[in-house]
């Protein structure tokens, strides 16, 4: 970057001519060939000509030599912008050059390459003048990717041409550079031949040679230029000493909450020179950020005040102007000539005899030069800074989600490793979250807090250790936390004059449902990690915090949730605790059926398909259920406790509903015997059932109906009952199994103790799978695939798929049993069918005003016959007819449901006369003609 102010510049072209007037060509020989140079731009220690390379000089040639500075000065006051034209076409080389450009040597001490002479362009190439456009290179100078691994594209072995006397360092610190003279040493006297390289430690701008400030900030990359605020101090700092200005500041623009642009200091008044006096820092900047910085900022140009105190702009009093007596403040603008910042320079120091001086064009030059260095450099290093915050925030936000997915013994606990998280990142002293009571006030000086959680963090090293503190409420102060509550916005109190010596942030944290602030999260006293001091937050800790606050959000509503569970966890348990006691029969009744003689089958009638329980004792039915585990021998070969057994089924027939006319105990009792025969009948069957099976079988049909309400399926769900909402589906079906599953747990009523894990889990599966089957739904679904099977000679039941069929439709064939039942059992059962299908239609007109199916509606209640008859037709015959197809023991239910079809019918036919409906004729006369069809293939 050029360094214009410099006391050794030299005229530009020989013998006094004037920049791009035509000059003689002077001759030179490289290597024994003459060529001609062409007109060029010369003298310059900072940058070169795009048709002239300090190689194509004579090894020990000066450059530049014969050249008057002020000739240099006039052209470069005329040509000011060329130096950032330059710069930019250059930069744009080094990122996408169609040519490469000459490699340097590694050692910053060896130049004699440089000096070694290189062949001329070639003569083809156009002369480049000195006024060349390059605004569409400007347009190519975009911010780049944003990578920490990416490759540096400032390589020193591509900008090491640029600067061949440049000092090299591994790590570019900002610090400011020499003046670029000494203030009081008379003028040097210009020499033809250029005095040593300097050293290291004495670069300094002018003294023919690069800039080192933009040399190194170039050359370094952007993996080493720090951050945007070491960025800006470095430019500052240089840039005054180069002015040799008493106070210099920095400022960048960001956008409020209204979408104004404001600017932010970043570099703060800083002394500059033996000389300057601290106290006019403390002093200017509230002013100038007001007036001057605030018209270059909306401007967009620069101001150069000679006299500070005249200037409208100033309110000074007397004592203030004697210390401010000129400024100079230029923008910051990016690579699309957009401000981003302002620069502020104070008082040029004085002279060696006190002669008070001003910033003169030349300064106002020079500055604008760096600062267009800077705003290039700015954007991208913001882009690459931004990239490393994003990175480290999605490192926090990562490490704090993981925080959150584990258990924790307390909720304390889980605030205080989130809290932990973040503290590194934002260099915090103290984090302290602020729990407010259940009951908190609207108002600040009502509101309180229950609970506190404190954090405390002391750096070893280059780690830092996090320590929670109990800390009473006395200890710390709640003023900013109540605020927060109160006023629910993120509440940053860093930028008071109070900012050296404590810094506090605060955010609420949200209920994301409700939006009520359920705590406050608070940070205090950032540290720098290099000289310890509290500095304040910025932006970027806010957003890291407020971060935090969200997951704390979630923490606290996962707390809750976690919380209400338990406690519904518990009150199930309780729930359960009351309805085992209540279920389970009373030891009395356990220790009866116990001792009771239990009758033979025989008696019972138990083998027979046309069993009725009609009319049989409580008792008795019990000890029936008894009797079909004894002859089936399922108690010797589970080794199933007997007492158990008999707990077992007398919890099972308490768990049936006694106010449901058909679904109860009796159905059950029914259903299990209808299965108990088809099995003694068959020995196929018991053949093809292993022993766990015909367990699974017995346990499921005694159990498929179990606190049946009296009401179907869809009037459940229709009325979004909680059983809808729970299961779904087949709600009742999933409900009696749930209870199945209840009872067997039950204490004294485990009678599948004496079963391995394995066996185990797979009666439960079994006995799931037989009661899902009783959903007709189901039924219809699958009786297809059963119809298909039974229609073949031979069928192999070693498949498990085919065996979980064949369950389920013997499952259905029981469920349904009652259609084979002697006549007056069947008018009886079905009268009972009735009552509840009409006690649901008349709830649906009710509550739903809809007027239910025919089965379910009372006002048609003189076509039960017909449709008895269709229920038969549609959903029992065809059942029952693969079964018997299958095996013939089973023809009794065949027969039964044929044979009560028949009674249906003559049962219509007889009440014709009383009350005919054509359509019911019709139906009717259907229905015997299919069964006149059916007669022979039967």
């Amino acid at each position: 970057m050029p360094c214009l102010h410099s006391d050794a510049q030299k005229s530009m072209e020989p013998d006094g001519a004037t920049p791009g007037a035509a000059s003689p060509a002077t001759a030179r020989s490289f290597r024994g060939e003459t060529v001609r140079e062409p007109p060029m731009i010369r003298g310059t220690g900072w940058f070169f000509s795009p048709q002239w390379s300090p190689r194509s000089k004579k090894r020990g040639e000066r450059f530049g030599d014969g050249l008057r500075s002020d000739q240099v000065e006039a052209w470069l006051d005329d040509h000011s912008d060329f130096t950032r034209d330059y710069f930019l076409r250059r930069t744009s080389a080094v990122r996408g050059a169609q040519s490469p450009l000459p490699r340097l040597p590694r050692s910053s001490s060896d130049h004699t390459d440089m000096l070694r002479p290189v062949p001329h362009r070639r003569s083809s190439s156009p002369p480049m003048d000195s006024h060349l456009n390059i605004s569409s290179l400007v347009d190519r100078l975009k911010p780049l990717a944003s990578n920490p691994d990416w490759e540096d594209p400032f390589s020193p072995d591509l900008l090491g041409c640029h600067s061949p006397f440049s000092t090299r360092s591994s790590r570019f610190s900002f610090s400011p550079c020499r003046p670029l003279s000494p203030i009081c040493s008379p003028d040097l006297p210009h020499s033809p031949h250029p005095p040593p390289p300097p050293a290291e430690s004495a670069a300094a701008c002018g003294h023919g040679e690069c800039c080192p400030w933009a040399t190194e900030l170039l050359r370094g990359g952007l993996g080493r230029m720090g951050s945007v605020a070491e960025l800006c101090r470095g430019a500052a700092l240089h840039s005054g000493e180069l002015l040799m200005a008493e106070c210099c500041s920095l400022s960048l623009v960001k956008k409020d909450c209204g979408g104004k642009n404001t600017l932010e200091e970043v570099v703060a008044p800083t002394a500059l020179g033996l000389r300057s006096e601290v106290d006019l820092c403390s002093r200017a900047h509230p002013i100038l950020t007001k007036g001057i910085m605030g018209d270059v900022l909306s401007t967009g140009s620069p101001i150069n005040l000679r006299d500070a105190s005249v200037d409208p702009r100033f309110d000074l009093d007397d004592d203030e102007s004697s210390h401010i007596r000129n400024v100079l403040s230029v923008p910051i603008k990016n690579h699309t000539r957009e401000v981003v910042g302002v620069v502020l320079m104070i008082n040029k120091r004085k002279g060696c005899d006190g002669s008070v001086s001003s910033f003169t064009d030349m300064d106002e030059k020079v500055l604008l030069n760096h600062v267009d260095v800077l705003g290039m450099v700015l954007d991208n290093v913001q882009l690459y800074e931004s990239s490393r915050q994003e990175a480290k925030r999605s490192q926090a936000l990562l490490e704090m989600a993981q925080v959150l997915s584990k258990e924790h013994l307390s909720f304390e606990v889980l605030l205080s490793k989130m809290a932990a998280t973040i503290m590194p990142f934002t260099h915090a002293q103290y984090c302290t979250i602020f729990i407010p009571s259940e009951q908190t006030p609207a108002g600040e000086d009502q509101a309180e807090f229950s609970r506190v959680i404190h954090l405390e963090c002391e750096e070893l090293g280059s780690t830092c250790q996090i320590y929670r503190r109990e800390r009473d409420f006395g200890d710390l102060d709640p003023s900013n936390a109540l605020k927060t509550l109160v006023c629910k916005k993120t509440l940053n109190m860093s930028d008071g004059s109070e900012a050296s010596r404590n810094s506090v942030i605060c955010c609420p944290v949200r209920n994301e449902m409700s939006e009520n602030v359920i705590a406050v999260c608070q940070l205090t006293n950032k540290r720098n990690r290099d000289s310890d001091e509290v500095e304040a937050f910025n932006r970027y800790d806010q957003r890291l915090l407020e971060d935090l606050a969200l997951y704390c959000g979630l923490a606290l509503q996962y707390a809750q949730a976690v919380q209400i569970t338990e406690e519904r966890r518990a009150s199930i348990e309780v729930t359960q605790e009351v309805l085992a006691y209540h279920i389970t029969a009373a030891e009395e009744e356990i220790q009866a059926l116990q001792e009771a003689a239990i009758p033979t089958v025989e008696s019972l009638q138990l083998l027979d398909f046309h069993f009725s329980d009609f009319g049989l004792p409580e008792e008795a039915t019990s000890q029936a259920t008894v009797r079909m585990f004894l002859d089936l021998n399922l108690v010797q070969d589970f080794n199933i406790d007997y007492k158990s057994l008999c707990q077992w089924v007398l919890t099972v027939r308490r768990g049936y509903r006694n106010n449901v006319p058909y679904h109860n105990w009796n159905h059950a009792l029914s259903t299990a015997q209808s299965m108990f025969a088809m099995l003694m009948a068959t020995e196929r069957l018991q053949t093809i059932f292993s022993r766990l099976e015909i367990l699974a079988l017995m346990i499921a049909t005694l159990s498929h109906d179990l606190d049946h309400r009296g009401y179907s399926n869809s009037y459940i769900e229709r009325s979004q009952q909680p059983l809808a909402q729970l299961y779904g589906h087949s709600s009742l079906e999933r409900h009696h199994y749930n209870l199945c599953l209840f009872i067997l747990n039950n204490t004294g009523s485990q009678i599948l103790s004496g079963l391995s894990a394995e066996d185990h889990r797979a009666v439960l599966h079994m006995i799931k799978r037989a009661i899902l089957a009783t959903d007709l739904t189901v039924y219809m679904e699958r009786r297809k695939e059963f119809f298909s099977l039974t229609k073949k000679s031979r069928v192999s039941w070693k498949s498990e798929k085919k065996r979980d069929l064949l369950r389920s439709m013997l499952m259905t064939a029981s469920d349904l049993s009652a259609i084979t039942k002697p006549w007056p059992e069947q008018k009886r059962i079905a009268n009972l069918v009735t009552m509840e299908f009409f006690a649901q239609g008349d709830k649906e007109k009710k509550e739903f005003k809809i007027n239910p199916i025919d089965i379910m509606d009372r006002e048609k209640s003189t076509r039960l016959p017909y449709m008895q008859v269709e229920y038969i037709n549609d959903i029992c015959y065809p059942l029952y007819k693969a079964v018997s197809r299958l095996f013939d023991t089973c023809s009794p239910l065949l027969r039964g449901c044929r044979k009560n079809r028949e009674n249906w019918i003559h049962f219509a036919e007889s009440a014709k006369g009383k009350d005919c409906n054509h359509s019911c004729c019709i139906t009717l006369e259907a229905h015997q003609n299919q069964d006149e069809e059916t007669q022979p293939e039967e």
